[in-house]
C-alpha cells in the first residue's frame, strides 16, 4: 500500500474517533440535560462512522459489510 494511501486511511481512523466522541458525548450530553436534541441531523450522528469505515483496510471493510447483509438478510 502507498504512504500516502496509509496516512490517508490513518487520518480518516483518527478523524472517526474523535469525531465520534465529540459528537456523541456532545449529543448526550444535550439529551441528559433536558435539552433538545430535535436539531440535530441524523447524519451527523453517523458521519464519523463514514470516516472510520473508510479508514479500515480493504479486507475490513468487507467483513463490515457482509456482516451488515448477514444481520439484514432472511435466512
Amino acid at each position: 500500500m502507498d504512504k500516502l494511501e496509509r496516512a490517508t486511511k490513518l487520518m480518516m481512523l483518527v478523524v472517526g474517533c474523535v469525531g465520534l466522541l465529540v459528537i456523541y458525548f456532545g449529543f448526550f450530553y444535550l439529551l441528559f440535560t433536558g435539552r433538545s436534541t430535535a436539531a440535530t441531523p441524523w447524519y451527523i450522528l453517523l458521519s464519523p462512522w463514514v470516516c472510520i469505515f473508510f479508514g479500515l483496510s480493504q479486507k475490513k471493510q468487507l467483513a463490515v459489510i457482509r456482516w451488515f447483509v448477514s444481520k439484514w438478510s432472511r435466512k
